[in-house]
């Protein structure tokens, strides 16, 4: 984390006058929604948080930092509007350096009713950079010396973020498009199959297309990099064969621990590292889960993290909670059919819903939590830089240009 975060009060849009030039709605607290969960600590271990903090370049693969709306009932509306609010007073309170921003993704139907629509993506992607655009804590990122600058400088780096690819159709030309306009990471699919591939929601799996094929040569070539968190297993094999760089699973967890479609196999995990990949570790409610811990909490997620550092090794691994500011059940629950909740998680053990998941609530406190919980596990300082942050960073370095 940066030294003298440079926020100074900015709020989203605020720029226009709301009720005016926009629908205000009201938005869910940034940080009080629910009561705030710490991992425990002594004096001693406090001290060293602090000072990893203050020494580590710390980076979420896998983030909604936005607010939705308080009441959940207005989702759609506030979705349509195509204006999400960015909580930057709550990002600044966090240890972050950089963020993956996967915008709206899968809830993107502004014009559409279900969704990845090029038009829609574009709106969306858009409108979030007009309004970073006139602040100056937030920056959009492109490479990797922005991300050292923004923890040099006490700021921020975003980094625009598609999970699927659908909206590139049969168009190979708009992933040049969407790198252009700052998009530095992509799913080759989300949940259902596309042109691409199979999503993992598909009982059968095609695996990569020929213009999948194509697809990822185009990205290798202009260094976007690739992420097969929602994408079927045997699609998931080929891109990490047909991509000449690493590939990410930006937000996902081992199936070993728990049967579900959502979570990735031995075999992929492996095949993501031997390439020079990084497995971030999912925290979106109910996907995480374990035999040993079914209430879906930071304990689950974590023991996710150490059954895959044991699987692949320690620099391999990082972390993606998926996180966000405002009721996530909740927005599980209304998108229930664009996100493909129950096909994608098929196959799991019978759990207690939760109404959020302790310890990872948003980006702020999960960022804040992870390191906390790797100094009370008796991680070395060398192994915690690596794990929030550093080996994203090895990765990117072979990747971007």
């Amino acid at each position: 984390m940066g030294k003298n975060k440079k926020y100074n009060g900015y709020k989203s849009f605020e720029y226009l006058k709301p009720g005016y030039d926009y629908k205000s709605f009201e938005l869910a607290d940034q940080l009080d929604r629910v009561k705030e969960y710490l991992v425990p600590l002594n004096q001693k271990q406090e001290e060293f948080v602090e000072e990893i903090m203050e020494d580590s370049l710390v980076i979420s693969m896998h983030e909604h930092p936005v607010q939705f709306p308080s009441d959940m009932k207005e989702v759609f509306n506030y979705t349509r509007e195509g204006r999400q609010f960015t909580a930057y007073e709550a990002l600044s309170h966090s240890p972050l350096d950089a963020v993956f921003d996967n915008l709206m993704d899968g809830t993107c139907a502004i014009t559409s009713k279900h969704g990845w629509k090029w038009n829609d993506v574009l709106y969306d992607l858009g409108m979030r950079l007009s309004d970073i655009a006139h602040q100056d804590y937030i920056v959009k990122c492109e490479n990797v010396d922005d991300i050292t600058k923004a923890y040099e400088r006490g700021q921020l780096a975003l980094i625009p973020t598609m999970e699927g690819a659908a909206m590139i159709e049969n168009e190979l030309d708009r992933i040049e498009i969407l790198y252009g306009f700052g998009v530095r990471l992509m799913g080759i699919t989300y949940s259902e199959a596309n042109g691409l591939g199979s999503g993992l929601k598909e009982k059968r799996d095609g695996g990569l297309t020929a213009f999948g094929r194509k697809a990822v040569e185009r990205m290798n070539k202009i260094g976007m990099a690739i992420d097969i968190s929602h994408v079927g297993d045997v699609t998931c094999m080929d891109v990490i064969e047909e991509s000449n760089k690493p590939v990410f699973i930006s937000h996902a967890g081992a199936r070993s621990l728990w049967n579900s479609r959502r979570l990735k196999n031995d075999k992929v995990i492996k095949a993501c590292a031997a390439k020079g990949g990084v497995i971030g570790i999912e925290a979106a409610p109910h996907t995480t889960l374990t035999a040993n811990n079914t209430n879906h909490s930071i304990e689950s997620f974590m023991e996710h993290f150490e059954y895959i550092k044991e699987l692949v090794g320690i620099d391999f691994v990082s972390f993606g909670p998926d996180t966000l500011y405002g009721d996530h059940v909740g927005l599980h629950h209304a998108y229930a059919e664009h996100l493909s909740i129950k096909g994608s998680h098929a196959g799991g053990n019978e759990f207690e819903e939760v109404d959020y998941v302790r310890g990872l609530e948003n980006p702020t406190e999960a960022s804040i939590n992870i390191i906390r919980w790797l100094v009370k596990h008796e991680y070395s300082k060398e192994d915690i830089q690596k794990v929030i942050g550093g080996n994203t960073i090895r990765a990117l370095k072979e990747i971007w240009y």
